[in-house]
């Protein structure tokens, strides 16, 4: 297949009207409803704050909220599923991109509700990639989101981590090899052990790191193709100079386009020392693709499996959903049913036009699929299956009680009952007491 140029509208489009929001939006955003009924946006926008000691709180275009108690069926409100799926089944970790900051956060309970109080264990975000200072994790940015991975033990982290600044600027491919050069030569290192270390201090050690997403496409300026030999060091040297921070457990994540793209992705894969899961990003595309050649296409959805299996590395879903055929429940029901058959670590919904189903209207069929499928869905640790039947249950045998072996040169008394209850059993007077005295 042909490179696939990915046209999404890039998430840093609206980056100076973050900067209106601060303390006060992002507490008014907290403490009140983020749901939101699809309105047919594009990306959110990213936060770009300018000066360090800018709280950041990114705000979204605005969307019309949803009533508090909606009279008519919308495709973000279908009517409660009749049957709701097994619980014992056991599923993937999952959860839904909702928007970059305080609101994504606030967004979790309100999805969980609509869902019928499915478990969502993984939050998901992006740092920007327009200047070295917010791929360092700028001081407020990522605290929220720490905090709500700190409240129950069994929550994941997803946080996409860019590896160059000006990352979606269209910088030419030039440009780009010379910065991959530069990265493998150490000359970012500061940068991505200030990250750390902020992770660190905000008590999220065990962080997932989509490090360097995409790289396989042509948007980001931290793709592969221009030099894939320093691509993979400079990946390499990141994750060393991330682990060697004290108190850290992080772990990275290797997540290219599905398909081959501009480049395989197989020829940027860094190695298993640093890579501890194989991620893909697998959006409903190109236009008129059917499931089963998602599945069967070169670097496909077999393929990614297949390599993961082979590297022995857990495999995950960072972003998936709808983009180029519409309104396609195919995909959706599909998607969900290979996910659940091939337990990835996690995985994570891309919630926004056009690829989402809760916050974005254009996509009522595929929405009710999503919601059908997870709704109310909590226990989702996979179950381990058994290697071979358990034994079937039998009967106890019985175990008959010893009788009692009198000593040689022995008669036993009879005492009656009740002596014998209390003496434990009969007393035996032996014959040759007399011999062992003489």
């Amino acid at each position: 297949m042909a490179p696939l140029q990915r046209t999404r509208t890039r998430r840093l489009a609206y980056a100076t009207a973050a900067l209106t929001a601060g303390l006060v939006a992002s507490a008014a955003l907290a403490s009140g409803p983020g749901y939101a009924v699809g309105a047919g946006v594009g990306d959110p926008p990213a936060p770009t704050p300018t000066a360090p000691t800018a709280v950041v709180a990114p705000v979204a275009p605005e969307r019309p909220v949803a009533p508090a108690a909606p009279t008519t069926a919308s495709p973000t409100t279908p009517t409660t599923p009749t049957a709701t799926p097994s619980k014992e089944a056991g599923g993937p970790a999952f959860g839904a991109y909702l928007d970059y900051g305080p609101r994504g956060v606030a967004r979790i309970s309100e999805l969980s509700r609509w869902l019928g109080g499915a478990d969502l264990r993984v939050a998901h975000t992006y740092l920007p990639g327009d200047r070295w200072s917010n791929i360092e994790g700028l001081p407020g940015f990522l605290d929220t989101w720490a905090d709500w991975r700190a409240d129950e033990d069994d929550r994941l982290f997803v946080l996409n981590v860019p590896m160059l600044e000006r990352n979606e600027e269209n910088v030419s491919d030039a440009e780009v090899r010379f910065q991959l050069r530069r990265g493998a030569a150490g000359a970012f290192d500061h940068h991505f052990r200030k990250l750390a270390e902020r992770l660190v201090d905000l008590d999220a050690p065990d962080t997932v790191i989509v490090l360097g997403w995409e790289m396989n496409g042509m948007t980001y300026t931290h793709r592969c193709g221009p030099d894939p030999e320093a691509w993979k060091k400079y990946w390499n040297r990141i994750v060393t100079t991330m682990r060697a921070v004290p108190g850290q457990k992080f772990r990275f994540d290797f997540a290219p386009n599905r398909g081959r793209d501009a480049i395989p992705w197989t020829q940027c894969y860094p190695g298993d020392d640093t890579v501890d899961i194989i991620g893909m990003d697998s959006y409903d595309q190109p236009r008129g693709q059917s499931f089963d050649e998602a599945v069967s296409e070169p670097y496909g959805l077999q393929a990614h499996v297949d390599f993961a299996k082979s590297h022995g590395k857990p495999i995950s879903y960072p972003e998936w959903g709808l983009f180029r055929n519409g309104d396609n429940p195919t995909y959706m029901k599909r998607m969900l049913a290979w996910m659940d058959e091939h337990k990835p670590l996690y995985n994570t919904l891309t919630d926004y036009c056009p690829h989402g189903v809760w916050q974005c209207g254009d996509n009522p069929k595929a929405s009710e699929i999503y919601r059908a499928a997870l709704f109310g869905r909590t226990d989702t640790t996979p179950l381990p299956k058994p290697t071979h039947p358990a034994p079937k249950p039998t009967a106890p045998t019985p175990v008959p009680r010893p009788t009692p072996l009198n000593p040689p040169n022995c008669s036993p008394l009879e005492l009656g009952d009740w002596v014998e209850y209390w003496l434990g059993g009969k007393l035996c007077l032996r014959f040759d007491w007399w011999s062992r005295h003489r």
